[in-house]
């Protein structure tokens, strides 16, 4: 099937407006929000400040609210885990209190906020995300991709930490694999493990997409739906298996072990240097 941008970029955005809304469901319904989250260090209301204020990044480069990045961010050559767990740090100092109590309030405010604004924009729009990288720009697909996969393993986190229910449906995981990953896993790339590497995967996710994931001598590149070519290492992976083994939600030997994750070609075993190079974006 011929890969539609603009039909899947729709669909991406009728994903995050339906987790968004269940993600606020979820916010709401939470008993404690000092418990305990699905992230080390973490507590519930942590993990919710945090969406609040990733809702609030994504959104910033079409609000009236513009944010002075120059005095959250590390240094322009700080690498890409310095820059997020300083915005991270920041984003969960920026609710506290009262406002605690109202997370679900703010999801709702700023998802359709986000919503509503790029309406109108093609898909290939750049956005800007400094976060990720001195002048780093995303395309719009990408970045609505971003924050759905923001929603759905955030809310996985919460939920754990809950002990609610919450899912991540296969087809809103392959709508964050095809939109966001491309743009946002060669950003990801530690550059210094990557030094002297030259590894190709040919990463097949079932009922699609299918990414090329070449990593070479410290450089990354991810081409959906790449001509033929010689890989070192297919994996093929069920789309909530993938993308919950990308984010380190569950490890890979518990995905291999469910028969939801294989690895074939002529190196099988260089699958997990996969997650290794690829840093938790």
């Amino acid at each position: 099937m011929t890969f539609d941008p603009v039909a899947e970029h729709a669909r991406t955005r009728a994903a995050l407006g339906g987790a968004m809304r269940r993600l606020v469901r979820l916010l709401r319904d939470v008993p404690d929000l000092d418990a305990a989250s699905g992230v080390p260090v973490w507590s519930v209301g942590d993990v919710g400040a945090h969406l609040v204020a990733a809702y609030l990044a994504y959104g910033s480069a079409f609000g009236d609210e513009p944010v002075e990045w120059d005095g959250l961010l590390p240094p322009d050559e700080g690498p890409l885990a310095e820059r997020v767990a300083a915005v991270n740090a920041t984003s969960i100092a920026l609710f506290q209190g009262a406002d605690r109590a109202r997370l679900g309030d703010f999801v709702a405010e700023r998802g359709e906020t986000f919503l509503r604004a790029t309406g109108h924009l093609a898909p290939d729009t750049p956005v800007a995300t400094p976060w990720l990288g001195p002048k780093v720009a995303l395309p719009l697909s990408a970045a609505t991709g971003m924050l759905l996969s923001e929603s759905l393993v955030h809310g996985l986190d919460i939920a754990r930490g809950a002990g609610l229910p919450w899912s991540i449906p296969p087809e809103e995981a392959r709508l964050v694999i095809g939109q966001a990953m491309p743009s946002v896993m060669p950003l990801a790339l530690d550059t210094k493990r990557a030094q002297g590497v030259s590894i190709a995967f040919d990463v097949t996710v079932k009922g699609g997409p299918r990414l090329a994931v070449v990593v070479d001598d410290g450089a990354a590149t991810v081409t959906r739906d790449a001509p033929p070519r010689a890989y070192d290492c297919r994996i093929v992976a069920a789309p909530t298996a993938f993308l919950l083994v990308s984010f380190r939600r569950t490890p890979l030997w518990k995905e291999i072990a469910r028969g939801r994750m294989r690895a074939g070609g002529r190196k099988p075993w260089l699958a997990t240097r996969l997650n290794e190079l690829i840093t938790t974006p």
